[in-house]
């Protein structure tokens, strides 16, 4: 993967830090990304930071060698690796005062592994195309009112759940837990989180929270960070946030949605609605929706990298059962929302609120050009469908991580377009969490065959 021009140059750290000193920021935080989207920082002082990040400064080459338990997985050797930071992603830090965080990343061999350099990269294809990108995200989290020691002391088997009398958008529930969410907003927005909504959802600690669009780059950072914000601030108040896609039986399957538009860069003319289209669709939208239709099956370990986001599909979630498309229908995976024209987007419905979103951002800029490229045609559109009822249209999905990682493991159009290294190393990342959790055993599953058969 090649380096991209702009924003990671050694003489931009330095008009930076001269930049954050004359503002009296002291302190940065600066990270990366690893395939959690974990953020793996440093603390230094802003007038170190030249000294510690610029000419010669490296970090050791683990970060993407990392599994969800911190055990590495990779063969080594873990050397000091270059690394470079992005000015461009600078933002307050919220927790402490005269405080900001950065990030970073590799510019030596691992480049080729960061999933943030993998959209980057997918975003400069587009740029080159003369294509204008514009993303969001939202998420579903659950708060649970046990803290790190409560939940270790239960074996993370007795949750807690805050906010027990929510009803989904209900006026009483809004009201009674209005401190709570005015104050966690205060927070993402002190971290420069454009928030577009926040508020209760769908049950018991259920919570919805809608960012603002904009630039890709920044909307993956910032949804990384409205979930380091997030359980950050429920942790300092005794709480934990969860953004497992699927937490329990007794829970709701937790989304974490994507919603994308296209322009033409040099005019700004949105290029997906068309309003003499049946469906008012242009046909670059239809193309690029069904790249996403079309390669979804098969790569859909950018979206789903853990064992638990399978679980999600089920029947009594709203998650989508099938790889399939449709014009405002919320069971499809690609929800279309042709109208109004200014605000003409698609929604990618497939993944839980576990996602990394540089992959799974990544993961819809890819598959979406890969159809403007093949001019792909759309497959029937989905009809029906919602929780618990069947759905007739869509090719079938992956049934767990292991399925999932053997068809990404034997596309040759998935190396094609996120690059065989990456692909290869992500399938070596999944792997590790299948082995990590094969032999497990749940309480649900004792109960249910150690006296029966």
């Amino acid at each position: 993967m090649e380096r991209e021009a702009g924003g990671l140059e050694f003489q931009d750290l330095t008009a930076l830090v001269k930049k954050l000193m004359a503002e009296s920021c002291d302190v940065a935080h600066v990270g990366m990304f690893d395939l959690n989207a974990t953020f793996r920082e440093r603390r230094v002082r802003v007038a170190d930071l030249t000294r510690v990040f610029g000419p010669g400064g490296t970090f050791v080459n683990v970060v993407h060698e990392w599994d969800t338990g911190e055990q590495v997985f990779g063969a080594g050797p873990f050397v000091g690796e270059p690394i470079a930071i992005d000015p461009a992603s600078l933002r307050p830090y919220p927790f402490e005062p005269n405080a900001c965080a950065l990030v970073a990343d590799y510019i030596g061999p691992s480049a080729e592994t960061s999933p943030r350099r993998l959209l980057e990269h997918l975003v400069a294809k587009a740029h080159n195309r003369g294509l204008g990108v514009r993303a969001a995200f939202e998420f579903e989290f659950l708060v649970l009112d046990d803290n790190a020691e409560s939940l270790r002391e239960s074996g993370f088997s007795t949750l807690k759940t805050f906010a027990k009398d929510n009803r989904c958008w209900a006026g009483e529930s809004a009201a009674i837990y209005a401190d709570f969410v005015t104050e966690l907003e205060r927070i993402l927005v002190q971290g420069d989180i454009d928030m577009l909504a926040l508020g209760l959802e769908l049950g018991p600690g259920c919570f919805e929270a809608t960012l603002c669009h904009g630039d890709p780059l920044r909307a993956a950072d910032n949804a990384a960070f409205f979930k380091l914000l997030t359980k950050a601030y429920c942790r300092r108040q005794g709480k934990t946030a969860s953004f497992m896609a699927q937490l329990g039986g007794q829970f709701p399957g937790l989304s974490g949605h994507i919603h994308l538009s296209l322009t033409d860069r040099e005019t700004g003319e949105d290029l997906f609605p068309d309003p003499a289209d049946e469906k008012g669709m242009s046909r670059t939208f239809r193309s690029f929706v069904a790249g996403l239709v079309a390669l979804a099956p098969e790569a859909m370990p950018l979206t789903h990298h853990t064992a638990n986001a399978y679980r999600r599909h089920t029947p009594q979630n709203w998650a989508p059962k099938t790889a399939s498309w449709a014009v405002q229908n919320y069971a499809a995976a690609v929800r279309v929302v042709p109208q109004p024209t200014d605000r003409c987007r698609l929604e990618y419905r497939l993944p839980g609120s576990d996602i990394n979103p540089f992959l799974a951002l990544a993961f819809v800029l890819g598959a979406g050009l890969w159809g403007l490229d093949s001019n792909a045609e759309l497959p029937p559109e989905l009809t029906g469908g919602g929780p618990g009822l069947t759905v007739t249209g869509g090719a079938s999905l992956p049934h767990d991580l292991f399925e999932a990682i053997d068809r990404l493991a034997r596309s040759e159009r998935a190396s094609e377009i996120w690059g065989e290294t990456f692909v290869q190393h992500l399938v070596e990342a999944c792997h590790q969490e299948v082995a990590a959790l094969s032999r497990e055993t749940s309480a649900a599953e004792r109960a249910r065959y150690l006296e029966v058969v």
